[in-house]
């Protein structure tokens, strides 16, 4: 069996642990997301049970990647450091129950398996913790942002005022 796919009732039960780190290269979806595909991602994932008897996963995902600056188009170096609280259910409409009876929006209702890939949760909770159009605080100088500024650009229409004249 793939070390990352687990049972996730069974992990919670014995109350399991696991970390690791993977290349960004290999998370398809999150590699699209980034300009070089370079970076890890660290994950952390401890299986428990709350309170209610719930099975529950805690899923910490951390690492660097390099997105694309919606403002000056640049590479824009962006750190991912993402915890959240997963309680698993055995189907959907039993997810719904659980959802109704927690009423927490910090605590996510998902569907658990015995062959549940942890590998595609890390790039969920990576892909989640991206901003929806990343920017530079301050965007640095780039070639042709510099050149731009440097020199002054003469009216298209400076010509028209000349032949007024």
């Amino acid at each position: 069996m793939n070390a990352h796919v687990i049972d996730a009732f069974e992990f919670c039960r014995l109350k399991q642990q696991a970390q690791g780190d993977i290349p960004v290269a290999e998370l398809g979806r999150l590699a699209q997301e980034t300009v070089d595909r370079s970076g890890s991602i660290s994950w952390t994932l401890s299986g428990d049970i709350d309170k209610l008897g719930h099975a529950q996963l805690s899923l910490a995902v951390s690492g660097a990647v390099n997105l694309i600056c919606q403002r000056c188009l640049t590479a824009l170096n962006f750190e991912i450091d993402s915890k959240s609280l997963l309680v698993l259910a055995k189907d959907e409409a039993q997810a719904d129950a659980i959802e109704e009876l927690i009423d927490d929006e910090e605590i996510e209702v998902i569907v658990g398996t015995a062959n549940f890939d942890v590998i595609n949760l890390i790039e969920d909770e990576a892909l989640l913790a991206l901003p929806v159009a990343p920017k530079h605080q301050a965007c640095p100088e780039t070639g042709v942002a510099a050149e731009a500024k440097g020199t002054e650009r003469a009216s298209p229409f400076a010509v028209l005022k000349k032949l007024k004249q």
